[in-house]
């Protein structure tokens, strides 16, 4: 079976989670893009920076793309998408969350499939779990160009992440400077994305060791908004405060403060709503969120009130405007926030 050789093989490893879970063969010439394409599992990292590949690769077909997010479609969307052209010109269909898609729209998809265009590129992005599988089965029958995006557990598996990471930017890095990167940021792909693409931009030119991720990352790898987030959630006052300060003081924005803790209260409703009984990689793909990070919800939930969680979302909504402008000294927001946050979780 072979996949993906259209693209450098340096690039197709965010695709897969390692070339060995799909068991393909990867080529550096490029030969034309398939006519369905199936994006599918948990690890939103993985899945958008694919997405990304083939938007480029349709950019260079000079395709005429259509984005349709699944939830907001409505009988007929995805048919018109998919009617063919009058001028014969190349296009592609996206269809994102599929998961999500209404029932009522479903049978649009499993008819096209049956004989699908050779003008047209249709790409399904599916966030995986038991949500939709009737139609996810349908479309697998297909034999679409399938890209697994399931979460990367292994420390050797987000390290070939990293390099390829650092190989799309046209850079190389040492074994040492990879190791450190996973060792600070391993737990999540999104904070490797953007820390790669800062010492990418900032290294001067040869190969990026680990004296220059310590000069170039050191503070923030150490210290980033999901720190203090953590800390925050776990009840600590004192480490989230010592967090905070020194995310503040290697640079962090207090914007991305804020968000880290958004996220993390936004995860912590999400499975305090989820059935307790089910596993977390079977919730995955119906939380759209990894198993690990379920996991780690469920431990902090503990400590948990459904209105304490909803105090402290107001409290970092508050921060968020306050950071942004509304007040003189977003530092005094984000402390009060996080002071707030915390003590609320002693209140019964």
């Amino acid at each position: 079976m072979e996949r993906w050789r259209y693209l450098p093989k340096h690039i197709t490893y965010g695709f897969e989670k390692v070339r060995e879970r799909l068991g393909c063969s990867i080529g550096a010439r490029r030969i034309a893009m398939n006519a369905l394409y199936l994006i599918l599992g948990s690890e939103t990292a993985l899945a958008d920076r694919a997405l990304t590949k083939l938007n480029s690769q349709l950019k260079e077909e000079k395709c005429e793309i259509t984005t349709l997010f699944a939830a907001d479609t409505i009988v007929g969307d995805i048919a018109d998408a998919l009617a063919p052209s009058l001028f014969s010109e190349r296009r592609a269909l996206i269809i994102r969350d599929l998961q999500d898609l209404p029932e009522d729209n479903r049978d649009e998809i499993t008819r096209y499939i049956e004989q699908p265009d050779p003008t047209t590129t249709v790409i399904f992005v599916h966030k995986g779990g038991v949500k939709g599988k009737a139609l996810l089965d349908a479309i697998k029958k297909a034999k679409p160009e399938l890209i697994a995006c399931d979460p990367l557990k292994k420390e050797a598996e987000k390290e070939e992440f990293v390099k390829s990471l650092f190989l799309d930017l046209g850079r190389k890095a040492s074994t040492g400077a990879v190791s450190a990167l996973v060792g600070a940021l391993g737990n999540d792909l999104r904070e490797l994305q953007g820390a790669v693409g800062q010492i990418a931009a900032d290294a001067p030119s040869g190969l990026i060791d680990e004296a220059m991720v310590d000069k170039y990352h050191q503070g923030r790898v150490e210290t980033t908004g999901f720190d203090v987030a953590d800390a925050t959630l776990d009840g600590n006052l004192s480490a989230a405060l010592i967090s905070l300060r020194s995310a503040l003081e290697t640079g962090t924005d207090p914007v991305m403060i804020t968000s880290a803790i958004a996220s993390s209260l936004r995860s912590l409703a999400k499975v305090a709503g989820a059935n307790r009984n089910q596993k977390s990689f079977e919730l995955a793909g119906q939380l759209g969120m990894a198993p690990w990070q379920i996991d780690k919800a469920r431990r902090q939930l503990n400590r948990w009130s459904p209105a304490q969680i909803a105090d402290a979302v107001g409290a970092i909504a508050l921060a968020d405007a306050e950071v942004k402008g509304a007040a003189s000294d977003p530092i005094y927001a984000l402390e009060k926030a996080v002071t707030r946050i915390v003590s609320s979780q002693f209140d019964r």
